[in-house]
């Protein structure tokens, strides 16, 4: 049986140390700041300070990964005689699974005897990420493709992300509100609190007052919910507030002694999307909704 190489995009948010440990490949995504384009490569190095200062005076853009970038990544590996296991962002947030898959098509007519996999993870930034961790610790652990694959089918709905943003104008811009509601919420001081649905797809909860508010909200949902010591990562994504993550990872540890907390600036490939100032906790658990 032919060995697997699990891959995932640069949307992921991992912890370099565990990257450092494994074989893992990761597909670079491309954003644009202003009138400059960036490729965001490697997790490890960028200087995002800089990248949140930029965003917040200048407009930000993706572009989902077409074809024949897949194809390019894809089919390095399978002339190595490796099959593939690809875990993307969530579908219902990006296009680039169709395009995955897409490439994958057509690279199978070229290798018959090579599988290509392509999952939606139905997560983004740290929980794409963390399904990324618990993948490579099933293939460490003796689990074929087919076996790792069931296995991400079976729990990525166990994935939670709860999400909060400092400025409605992101969200607008992504068209999740309208301008009326960011203006009026903007005076008020309203944040909202955000999750991935069943689908894959964000969607606005609650409205509380204030970030203070808004990110205690947050981290009462991994406190309501059951801790599996099977599955302990719990990521606290940041957009530059670190310090306010590591108090939130700080509540955490004193409630859960045995979590296993990464706190990280969020990708800056979601953070165009929601802005300077966002949180997100994620964890394995049971009140994904």
């Amino acid at each position: 049986m032919a060995d697997y190489l699990i891959m995932t995009d640069s949307s992921a948010d991992i912890p370099q140390a565990f990257i450092d440990r494994h074989d893992l490949g990761i597909i670079p995504m491309v954003l644009e700041i202003g009138d400059k384009e960036y490729i965001h490569q490697v997790l490890d190095g960028w200087d995002y300070k800089e990248f949140f200062k930029k965003l917040s005076t200048e407009t930000g853009r993706t572009s989902q990964i077409v074809p024949s970038v897949y194809m390019e990544h894809f089919g390095k590996v399978l002339d190595q005689g490796k099959d593939i296991l690809y875990i993307s962002l969530s579908a219902g947030l990006t296009s680039t699974l169709d395009s995955a898959s897409l490439a994958a098509a057509n690279l199978r007519e070229d290798y018959p005897d090579r599988k290509i996999v392509c999952m939606d993870s139905r997560a983004a930034t740290g929980g794409q990420g963390m399904l990324v961790m618990y993948a490579l610790e099933n293939q460490d652990n003796g689990m074929t493709l087919e076996e790792n694959t069931a296995w991400i089918e079976e729990n990525r709905l166990r994935i939670c992300h709860w999400f909060t943003v400092d400025d409605l104008d992101f969200l607008k811009r992504g068209g999740r509100i309208s301008p009326t509601i960011a203006w009026i919420g903007g005076k008020l001081h309203i944040k909202p609190i955000l999750r991935i649905v069943e689908d894959g797809t964000l969607e606005i909860t609650e409205k509380v007052r204030g970030s203070k508010t808004a990110r205690s909200t947050i981290t009462s949902r991994f406190m309501n919910s059951d801790f599996d010591p099977a599955h302990p990562y719990v990521f606290i994504c940041h957009g530059d507030i670190e310090p306010e993550a590591l108090e939130i990872k700080k509540e955490i540890m004193k409630h859960q002694p045995l979590a296993q907390v990464f706190v990280m600036p969020m990708s800056p490939v979601i953070s165009v999307h929601t802005g300077p100032g966002n949180m997100s906790v994620i964890y394995f658990g049971t009140n994904r909704k």
